[in-house]
């Protein structure tokens, strides 16, 4: 049995020599958002009152609007909340962590060669996508208006994108080119298992290894094997309905039309 490889990639930002932000700090102020104090978030993420305090009063220094700001009163000094300015720093680290580690997680499995070039364009391109995807074109068939196109994003997952010929043509596609695949997690469709046709487009089945909820929408991360992840967000209401949850099984789906192709 072989072991999959990994590299825990470890994100630290920093300015002119100086150390940022790191993953304790952004841990810290995660809990200053869960729980509005400090005293109560350096317990929940084991530091002392001290070390959580100079982790966030540090973040304010270094942003241009404050991350977290105090409230007045109570034994315990009373409580801190997480503006908006923290909150986008949290998922904004988040994000950026989630695709080192899929490019720490690439390089283990198969080294880099042939990959600088897209490793590189994934890293500086902002991308409003969260699901994307290194694919390899398998097939093309031009209909008079639009072009179906088969892309491997691993060994056992393929997906169908639906483009127009001028589109193809500009991307200049053909059978093993290489092109970034993505799609935006609100196209992303989830159902149980049994109610999906198993010859629908874009089906991939998973478990659910993560659920975070607010107010309106959940977000949930979707392991379809080889590696791959995808992430849709639902109406909270209808991910009650369906019972999903943390280690649940899904079947993701999506419309090939919604799969948006970009090459270099």
């Amino acid at each position: 049995m072989t072991t999959a490889k990994k590299i825990d990639a470890l994100l630290a930002l920093r300015s002119e020599g100086k150390f940022l932000i790191g993953r304790d700090r952004i841990k810290v102020l995660e809990a200053v958002a869960q729980h509005g104090s400090i005293s109560k978030a350096a317990k929940a993420a084991g530091f002392s009152y001290k070390a959580a305090w100079d982790a966030v009063a540090a973040i304010n220094n270094l942003l241009p609007s404050p991350a977290f700001v105090t409230k007045a009163g109570g034994k315990s000094g009373g409580g801190a909340e997480v503006t908006p300015e923290g909150r986008k720093l949290i998922e904004t680290f988040h994000r950026l962590e989630d695709r080192l580690s899929s490019i720490s997680s690439m390089i283990a499995e198969v080294g880099l060669d042939g990959q600088e070039d897209f490793l590189l364009w994934g890293v500086a391109v902002r991308i409003s996508a969260r699901n994307v995807f290194q694919a390899e074109v398998v097939s093309i068939k031009k209909w008079p208006v639009d072009v179906e196109v088969t892309l491997r994003i691993s060994g056992e997952h393929t997906l169908l994108a639906i483009i127009t010929n001028e589109a193809t043509e500009e991307l200049d596609l053909k059978p093993g080119r290489k092109v970034a695949a993505l799609v935006k997690s609100s196209f992303i469709e989830l159902s149980a298992p049994q109610e999906t046709p198993k010859e629908a487009r874009n089906r991939f089945a998973g478990v659910i290894t993560r659920r975070i909820d607010a107010e309106r929408n959940c977000e949930l991360l979707i392991d379809i094997g080889s590696g791959k992840t995808m992430t849709a967000v639902l109406p909270r209401q209808d991910v009650e309905a369906m019972g999903l949850s943390e280690g649940g099984n899904v079947v993701a789906q999506f419309a090939p039309q919604n799969v948006i192709l970009a090459a270099d």
